[in-house]
């Protein structure tokens, strides 16, 4: 009977692991609002991370958290580290790319409770008007990188898109309540 249920378990993992191992090699997850406010006043908020404590959802998370800021003071070449509680873990991203009022691509490294490096980017649009006092602007926030086998073994019993997903929604709401007072 021992050896039927050792049995048992051994293909129940290695099916596990088969249908891990069909997962995607890359990932990507992306929210998008709207924003009654001009590109211009996004873009700035979004393009330097000293302004991120008053709207990124993670900052909240812990309030002790050390935050380290380097390289430029916005823009391409601005650095931001963080080291917090095992909700926030510890990392570092950097500005890679920032075009005015239209997008900032950032290279993120995760240090703890996991090592992953990946890319997000914030695309910023507007409508062509003549009429700037009531522009809107549509904010993209996207995250994508590499999906290694032990994220695709994760990803069988969790939903990452869900789980990160909501985390972009709570900051793009964050953001917007800043950029439209």
């Amino acid at each position: 009977m021992l050896k039927k249920i050792l049995i048992l378990i051994v293909v129940l993992i290695a099916v596990l692991l088969c249908y891990a191992a069909t997962k995607p090699d890359t990932f990507r997850i992306q929210r998008t609002t709207s924003i009654n406010a001009p590109p211009e006043k996004v873009f700035a908020i979004i393009d330097d991370f000293h302004n991120w404590p008053s709207w990124s959802p993670w900052e909240k998370l812990d309030p002790a958290m050390k935050r380290t800021y380097s390289g430029a003071a916005s823009g391409q070449g601005a650095v931001y580290a963080w080291e917090g509680n095992n909700k926030v873990g510890a990392g570092r991203m950097e500005i890679t790319d920032s075009a005015p009022s239209s997008k900032v691509t950032m290279k993120l490294d995760f240090i703890k409770p996991f090592e992953a490096h990946d890319m997000a980017e914030f695309t910023l649009e507007a409508p062509a008007s003549a009429d700037t006092s009531s522009q809107v602007t549509t904010v993209t926030w996207a995250m994508h990188g590499p999906n290694p086998f032990i994220s695709k073994v994760m990803q069988v019993f969790m939903n990452m898109d869900t789980m990160v997903g909501k985390d972009f929604e709570e900051g793009l709401a964050n953001l917007k309540s800043i950029a439209e007072k």
